[in-house]
């Protein structure tokens, strides 16, 4: 059977098919006696050795869907050269090879979605209908109504305008607000971002939903499998 290279990688649980794309373009992989570097090779999945960094992959038989609860302090990659802190050290007990679907800051926490499913990191990253991320933030201040409207109508950010969002005041204290924020983009620290643009910047930030995922009581740290039901709302965005 012939498949594209990076959609078999992606397939064996190696990464993404995105970051399979880079990890070839960077010379790290090799069918069989060969380096391969350029795109859009398609190689027999039966009778092709593939090796990443010299190491043979193979499908996994088994694939696997969680949801992580990431706390502050954690990268949202399979490894960090300076040694920190990654979301695979809170996934030790799963056997298979999963990796993170998007990323959360260092500094923010909350949901992430975790598999070995290369179509279904795609069909999150990509999907044929926008989906709601949505946040609670406590942030510096209380909003105005015209800075609420700024914030939801689109900010440039630096060299980029944010598609419209919206904003909801949860709670008011005396220096600082409670708010839950919706986006559907996923920019590098967007909401900081944008709050840092209407004067009030975030303090603490936590992901609590994902589309239909939604963190619920999800301990922090902790991860849980998704239910069927999960699943296939995830195949069929």
């Amino acid at each position: 059977m012939e498949e594209r290279l990076q959609k078999f990688m992606a397939r064996c649980g190696v990464a993404s098919r995105r970051n399979s794309e880079k990890l070839i373009q960077a010379g790290k992989v090799k069918v069989n006696d060969t380096i391969l570097t350029e795109l859009g090779v398609k190689i027999d999945t039966v009778k092709d050795s593939v090796y990443v960094n010299g190491v043979e992959i193979f499908l996994e038989e088994n694939k696997v869907y969680i949801i992580l609860n990431k706390p502050e302090g954690y990268l949202s990659t399979l490894k960090d050269e300076r040694g920190r802190k990654t979301v695979l050290d809170l996934t030790e007990d799963i056997e298979e090879r999963i990796f993170p679907i998007g990323r959360l800051d260092y500094d923010t926490s909350g949901l992430l979605i975790m598999t070995n499913d290369g179509d279904i990191y795609n069909k999150v990253i990509h999907p044929r209908e926008k989906i709601n991320k949505v946040y609670e933030a406590t942030i510096k201040g209380i909003p105005s109504a015209d800075e609420i409207n700024l914030f939801c109508s689109g900010i440039d950010i630096g060299g980029y305008v944010t598609a419209p969002a919206e904003i909801v005041i949860l709670k008011k204290d005396t220096e600082t607000s409670k708010v839950k924020i919706t986006i559907h983009e996923g920019k590098k620290r967007q909401i900081r971002k944008m709050c840092k643009m209407i004067s009030h910047p975030v303090i603490t930030l936590r992901r609590i939903s994902i589309g239909n995922i939604v963190l619920n009581d999800l301990e922090k740290g902790k991860w849980r499998y998704l239910t069927d039901e999960e699943v296939g709302y995830l195949k069929n965005l």
